[in-house]
């Protein structure tokens, strides 16, 4: 049976389980970041929580996993199929989910969040590709767009669900995780299509992937453990030794490979390397703002982990909004000036932050004008450098150009928490004014670096757009499916992972 707007039952179905997941995954993400300080306090020794650094793995095994990752399991869903990698990562999440919520120690959570990243990385490349084969021709420009919100609405709901669910316990942030992924295990097994694998060369390089998550994992490690093991340390030494000879060697087997996990020439298109770069450096500000805010509220205000998820919500929800008000400028200026106007915003709250901040809580002066300013500027610029990055490649290499993109959101956001965590030391508390203002200070040079890179994006010519614009780029992810009708905002071109 087909409903007025064109959908089937079947097709309505499909559609909710693959929005489903991808919530889940990116839910994830805002939640654990408020369940931190809880975490600490659960596993910690002698009556002192965790460190910062030993908690800043929950994060940094998830994202560095998720970007090794996310090429890889794109290209194993054009082999294998990407209903099958799909549910797949499903199943994996969700196991993990459970792994997470019954961890006895902290090493135990971090092997967990990692086994949760597999999964993720199984299901975003593959969710977008199977909404596309689900829905009619017609209805997949709203499709993509709706694919495209779920990381807004993950974004706003976060804080909030993570506030709630701590105060009960802060395994619940992961239990959650457990029906939701169990519905769309069994709805999706009924319901998801079966498009065609459609490769049958090579997989990406695999040792490449090892070689960049030993890369970036060891220069994490570097910053994190320099504060407590010394600057000069044998081993901070050791493990800066370690990421550059596995950055090195990373980079070697990507010019040689015949199927690279990173393609240098796209680097060599002036406006992709400009916008890959612009997300780089925007990601490490972003993560440095959103865990230091955590941080602030819960351990030197002293606020409820659900108090300080409501405080937090004016950020996240207008990144979303902004995005979607914006896509009309974007079409009409250009992706440049956008990612500048957003780059000098958030610089702006972070500057707020950093000249008003006062241990004593004063939320409307201090911390509410400064989540305007970040959120508004996140809008502007996060999703605007994707697509700015993914549009400037040719229509066949739009996927792997997504998938490298985000991948590096990934690693800027592991690296922004080494950066946090190596400022501001182990324990957080009234004593830590002056590292969070050198902290948002950073962040703040970081968000003009941003901008600056987006008026270099405004002086660079876009390439040639692909035929039926951003959408044709969305539709080459997608095996079996035709190009769509229209265009569609460049919010659609912003993969959904947060």
């Amino acid at each position: 049976m087909t409903s007025r707007l064109g959908f089937s039952k079947r097709e309505r179905t499909a559609s909710v389980v693959i929005v489903l997941a991808v919530f889940m995954t990116n839910l994830d993400l805002w939640i654990v970041n408020v369940a931190l300080p809880a975490m600490g306090a659960s596993f910690g020794e002698g009556g002192r929580p965790a460190s910062l650094g030993d908690l800043s793995w929950v994060l940094n095994a998830y994202a560095i996993t998720l970007a090794a990752l996310l090429v890889v399991a794109g290209r194993l869903g054009d082999r294998m199929g990407q209903r099958a990698v799909f549910l797949a990562g499903v199943v994996v999440f969700t196991l993990a989910s459970v792994g997470c919520a019954l961890a006895p120690t902290l090493g135990v959570l971090v092997v967990a969040r990692v086994i949760q990243a597999v999964g993720a990385a199984a299901q975003l490349p593959t969710s977008l590709a199977l909404l596309l084969a689900t829905v009619p021709v017609e209805r997949r420009t709203r499709a993509t767009r709706s694919w495209a919100a779920v990381g807004g609405l993950a974004a706003a709901a976060g804080p909030v669900l993570g506030g709630l669910l701590v105060e009960a316990d802060w395994r619940w942030v992961f239990i959650v995780n457990v029906p939701i992924g169990a519905a769309a295990l069994f709805a999706g097994l009924a319901s998801l299509p079966r498009p065609t694998a459609r490769e049958s060369g090579p997989l990406p390089d695999l040792w490449g992937a090892v070689l960049i998550t030993a890369a970036v994992a060891a220069l994490s490690g570097a910053l994190v453990e320099a504060p407590s093991w010394g600057w000069t340390s044998a081993r901070v030494y050791g493990l800066i030794a370690v990421a550059l000879v596995a950055g090195a060697w990373f980079w070697w087997r990507s010019s040689r490979h015949r199927s690279p996990l990173l393609e240098l020439s796209l680097l060599r298109l002036p406006r992709f390397g400009s916008a890959g770069l612009g997300t780089f450096v925007f990601g490490i500000a972003f993560a440095i703002m959103l865990l230091s805010n955590v941080l602030w509220c819960q351990d030197v205000w002293h606020w409820s982990a659900l108090r300080t998820g409501v405080a937090l919500v004016p950020g996240p929800v207008l990144v979303p909004v902004v995005t979607v008000l914006t896509a009309r400028a974007a079409h009409r200026f250009g992706h440049g000036p956008l990612v500048a106007v957003g780059g000098v915003l958030f610089a702006g709250g972070m500057v707020w932050r950093t000249v008003s901040v006062s241990t004593d809580p004063d939320y409307v002066r201090d911390l509410l004008p400064s989540l305007v300013m970040t959120g508004a500027g996140v809008g502007f610029a996060l999703g605007t450098l994707v697509a700015a990055g993914v549009q400037s490649l040719p229509g066949a290499r739009a996927a792997t150009g997504s998938a490298l993109v985000n991948s590096l959101r990934q690693m800027a956001s592991t690296v922004g928490v080494a950066v946090l965590v190596t400022l501001v030391g182990s324990r957080v508390g009234a004593g830590s004014v002056d590292d969070f203002r050198l902290s948002w200070a950073l962040a703040a040079v970081l968000g003009l670096a941003t901008a600056a890179l987006g008026l270099r994006l405004a002086r660079t010519a876009p390439a040639p757009a692909a035929p039926g614009g951003a959408d044709a780029a969305a539709v080459d992810a997608a095996p079996g499916t035709s190009e769509p009708e229209g265009g569609t905002q460049d919010a659609a071109l912003t993969p959904p992972v947060a």
